[in-house]
């Protein structure tokens, strides 16, 4: 592999509101299709052997806004299923968990669909998607969400899954992952394409 671009999807109504947002399956708002949209010279600009990308529309529509045509859907893309605190902001998890911090509490089981996931288990999801990449001889592209792609980029630089937690990233936004001297660094991170 030569060089991975990294995507973030666009807003959506959960992401806009800080409201968790692993399984659930929520469009873009306008503004989220703009971000998207917008990000089409970064995507030009390049070609790419492989193409991967979360199942969620969020991630799909913000993939072909982008002008990534011909991608395939990875269910190791999908954002951290945030169990019982699915939907629900860290400001309302903390009127009753005083300090909880994601990235050291982790989350609580929730129903079915959204039994929770602990950053190990996220982590080891990244590492799939990092080895199918390094099988690619030319650029990958990756779209995807906020908190998968910071582990992502934790295990890409060889960290535990929890030092995603200093990777910050927005909406709409792209960041760059490669090698100097045969070793994983990130080149860029969260870049914004529109003020």
């Amino acid at each position: 592999m030569n060089e991975m671009l990294l995507l973030r999807h666009g807003e959506t109504e959960w992401s806009r509101n800080g409201r968790h947002t692993g399984r659930t399956d929520l469009p873009l708002t306008a503004n989220g299709e703009e971000q998207a949209a917008a990000l089409v010279p970064v995507v030009k600009a390049r070609s790419f052997d492989l193409v991967l990308v979360s199942p969620a529309v969020r991630a799909r529509r913000t993939a072909e806004l982008a002008g990534l045509a011909g991608y395939e859907v990875d269910p190791d893309l999908w954002e951290w299923d945030y169990g019982g605190y699915e939907g629900i902001t860290t400001a309302t998890i903390r009127e009753t968990h005083p300090g909880w911090y994601l990235w050291r509490d982790g989350v609580i089981p929730g129903d079915a669909e959204h039994p929770g996931e602990s950053a190990a288990q996220v982590g080891a999801r990244a590492d799939r998607v990092i080895a199918r990449a390094r099988q690619v001889e030319g650029d990958v592209a990756v779209v995807a969400h906020g908190h998968f792609l910071r582990v992502f980029a934790a295990r890409w630089l060889g960290l535990p899954p929890e030092d995603g937690r200093f990777f910050k990233l927005d909406t709409g936004t792209y960041s760059r992952l490669g090698f100097e001297h045969a070793e994983p660094v990130i080149i860029g991170w969260n870049a914004p394409v529109s003020g």
